[in-house]
């Protein structure tokens, strides 16, 4: 059974930096896809950044460019969110998920980890 867990969410000031972990069960990091994703309180869950073993990481929201960056550590079947410079736009409920088979990010995602809280206080 596939299982996604994410952590690391908190309350931080504006400009201040957090670092999200998705730690992944149940799939091996030969050929897969994660992506993040965030839901602000009102609005639309929108995409965030993803990683494949096929194309490397992908920007999916161009406010957090600069900002955020994605990474793997395939040893530990963890994916990371590094955010940096972060605003109060940027609180959210941050999800991790992952397709069922293969290394596409837009092939749509099958599992979905509980979500961690980030609220960034200006």
């Amino acid at each position: 059974e596939v299982q996604l867990q994410a952590s690391g969410g908190g309350l931080v000031q504006a400009g201040g930096s957090l670092r999200l972990s998705c730690a992944a069960s149940g799939f091996t990091f030969d050929d897969y896809a994660i992506a993040w994703f965030r839901q602000a309180p009102g609005k639309e869950r929108e995409g965030v950044l993803c990683i494949s073993s096929r194309d490397g990481s992908t920007y999916w929201t161009d406010s957090v460019k600069g900002r955020f960056t994605i990474s793997s550590d395939n040893a530990k079947n963890t994916v990371y969110l590094q955010m940096n410079s972060l605003k109060p736009e940027d609180t959210a409920v941050y999800y991790c998920a992952a397709p069922a088979y293969g290394s596409d990010c837009y092939g749509g995602m099958d599992y979905w980890g509980k979500g961690t809280l980030v609220t960034v206080s200006s």
